[in-house]
């Protein structure tokens, strides 16, 4: 997991529901790399989707709205290098970064349920990936696992 500092008084709750909700379902969390906001976390995400033992990446995030245009920068940017990062290593790395346009309010109205979406959508994209990567033989596949581990 790669949090921001950032917010901290959002995301470090934001890190300990991940946490727990991974308990509950059953992933293993190796390591968590705290980064000053947002749109440093990229670079934090590249070294742990370098590692063997890392399937999947979770970013933690909250950026709140401004009297300028820079939280919807730090937010696409940070979406977009994810993305990037996903496609380049075939590894996913999910999305739980809150905002752009968000209060301080909504964000921590929001703390508690993205963090498990985010665990959710890493563990439920690493299993697809195996399961389609076993039937690579042959045939035709369907893959649809509807258990959001919830």
């Amino acid at each position: 997991m790669v949090v921001s500092e950032f917010n901290s008084e959002i995301t470090y709750k934001m890190l300990e529901k991940a946490r727990d909700h991974a308990g509950r379902i059953g992933a293993k969390v190796s390591y968590v790399l705290y980064v000053p906001g947002s749109f440093d976390m990229p670079l934090a995400v590249e070294r742990l989707l370098k590692k063997r033992n890392v399937d999947a990446v979770v970013t933690l995030g909250a950026v709140i709205k401004g009297d300028t245009r820079h939280d919807d920068i730090v937010a696409e940017n940070a979406a977009r290098l994810a993305a990037d990062l996903s496609l380049k290593y075939g590894k996913p790395v999910t999305l739980g970064i809150m905002g752009p346009g968000m209060t301080i309010e909504q964000a921590r109205e929001r703390s508690a349920l993205v963090p498990a979406r985010a665990v959710n959508a890493a563990v439920n994209m690493v299993m697809r990936l195996r399961k389609l990567e076993k039937a690579a033989g042959g045939g035709t596949v369907i893959i649809n696992d509807t258990a959001d581990n919830n």
